[in-house]
């Protein structure tokens, strides 16, 4: 199937499947153990009806969307994804060219396989900076010091890591990084010559901004015990919002009294997120904790959502029950892996056309106007029951 014949986002992993070796698209697209929470994200989307309404003027269709002081072309962004170049080689710097050109924000992961320098270039003004905070204060200073350095004036604060996430893709397929090239990993890169060859031009995927700490440690799982802080806590995030300047996000929040927390915290926002369904198998659909949430801290903090987006619909899904902007990974990601930055180019063109289309349908001319009166009678019923 060409690029042009792709009709959707599954259309689109499904011609980068063929095209990566398994061990490389499972890194992205697995989830945690039975990958339950994964899944239940994108079927609770499909619950959420949308009620279309006719006789409305929807001639021209505005898709912008303003979200901490600054407006973006389309409602949705690019969601950080850690080791993303063994994915596809260059897909950190495609994608966050991609969201340049097409005036959206950039989530540049800690874990990237790019320098966040390098991404805050591309991303020219629309990158976020992702930071996972470190059992090593020394680390984490570094990364906010150089994030401030780069030009980064929002800071994503990731909450939803104390523990490293068991995903049993990974265990199967014996990940480590860097990566080993055993002989069932040398027969699945000859399988796959065009991944090959250009990840022999861009080198060894790893994670850059770590690259001292990498050298001095003996395994990567060491890697992952600095990267990683169970013991983080409101006092630390307390800190961290003194100590940041710039706009400061927390992501991962699943519960409404976390979120006026945050709030309380003076946070300017937070994304409701599982990690795409890669920390636990066993939590909530992030669309369905969102109306608490809303309903917790809508008019004092912004809302952003993500996990599970794959159409242009469920951008406006996530809008009528409470959410003021979305990001998206996998579905950005899938389209890099089926066909580099054209790729890209045609996973953002779906999502668009999808969202321009879902609009006219349920009669609403701009993004921001799309509210709950938009939600079929019966899924509001269901979900103010929730709340």
């Amino acid at each position: 199937m060409g690029l042009d014949r792709a009709a959707s986002i599954a259309d689109l992993r499904l011609r980068a499947k063929r095209r990566i070796p398994r061990f490389a698209f499972d890194l992205v697209d697995g989830g945690a153990e039975n990958e339950r929470n994964m899944h239940r994200n994108v079927a609770a989307f499909e619950e959420v009806e949308l009620t279309p309404r006719y006789m409305v003027d929807v001639s021209t269709i505005d898709t912008r969307a303003t979200v901490l002081g600054q407006t973006f072309d389309v409602p949705f962004g690019m969601a950080p994804i850690g080791m993303l170049n063994a994915f596809w080689p260059g897909a950190d710097l495609t994608l966050a060219r991609l969201c340049k050109a097409q005036n959206m924000p950039y989530a540049a992961s800690s874990a990237s396989s790019t320098t966040l320098e390098r991404l805050a270039e591309a991303a020219d003004g629309n990158g976020w900076f992702q930071l996972y905070v470190s059992s090593d204060a020394d680390v984490t200073e570094g990364l906010i010091a150089r994030a401030e350095a780069a030009g980064y004036t929002t800071l994503m604060v990731t909450a939803d890591v104390p523990a490293a996430g068991k995903r049993d893709r990974d265990i199967r397929n014996q990940l480590a990084v860097p990566f080993r090239f055993t002989p069932e990993v040398i027969l699945q890169c000859a399988l796959n010559p065009r991944w090959a060859l250009t990840s022999l031009q861009h080198g060894t995927p790893n994670v850059a901004n770590y690259a001292d700490l990498l050298k001095s440690a003996t395994s990567y799982a060491e890697v992952q015990k600095t990267l990683i802080t169970p013991g983080f806590d409101w006092e630390d995030l307390k800190r961290l919002r003194a100590r940041w300047k710039g706009r400061l996000l927390v992501k991962g929040i699943l519960h409404p009294q976390d979120a006026g927390t945050c709030a309380e915290l003076g946070c300017d926002g937070i994304i409701v997120s599982n990690h795409g369904g890669r920390q636990v198998a066993f939590g909530p659909p992030t669309i369905e904790a969102l109306p608490a949430i809303a309903k917790a801290v809508a008019g004092r903090m912004t809302i952003i959502l993500d996990s599970g987006i794959r159409r242009g619909a469920d951008v406006l899904r996530a809008k009528a029950l409470g959410a003021d902007f979305t990001m998206t990974g996998r579905a950005l990601a899938y389209g890099v892996g089926a066909g580099g930055a054209a790729g890209a180019q045609r996973a953002f063109d779906i999502l668009q056309l999808e969202l321009i289309r879902a609009l006219g349908q349920i009669g609403v001319a701009s993004f921001e106007a799309v509210e709950a009166s938009q939600l079929s009678t019966e899924v509001t019923r269901q979900f103010r029951a929730n709340v």
